[in-house]
């Protein structure tokens, strides 16, 4: 008896594809206000790989139901305060 899975049977090792990233980074910056289940969704696959390719790949993160950049400049950073303190 074999300890190692059948290639037949297992599911597609790499879905963080250049096609993928750039998929969701258009998606998002289409409707900032998309889930991951969304996301996932119309991409079929797994909301797991999908915040993976939204945070380590694509360098964002949610702020106030949006995807934002990580690191904002100190003028975005003056400009998104100024958009949260108006709505």
């Amino acid at each position: 008896m074999s300890t190692e899975n059948d290639e037949s049977s297992e599911r597609p090792k790499e879905l963080v594809t250049d096609e993928n990233i750039s998929k969701i980074h258009k998606m998002i910056l289409n409707d900032r206000k998309l889930n991951l289940n969304e996301v996932a969704d119309t991409l079929k696959i797994s909301a797991k790989r999908v915040h993976h390719i939204i945070h380590e790949y694509l360098g964002m993160r949610k702020l106030c139901a949006k995807l934002v950049p990580h690191k904002l400049t100190f003028d975005q950073n003056n400009d998104e305060l100024m958009i949260r303190s108006s709505v």
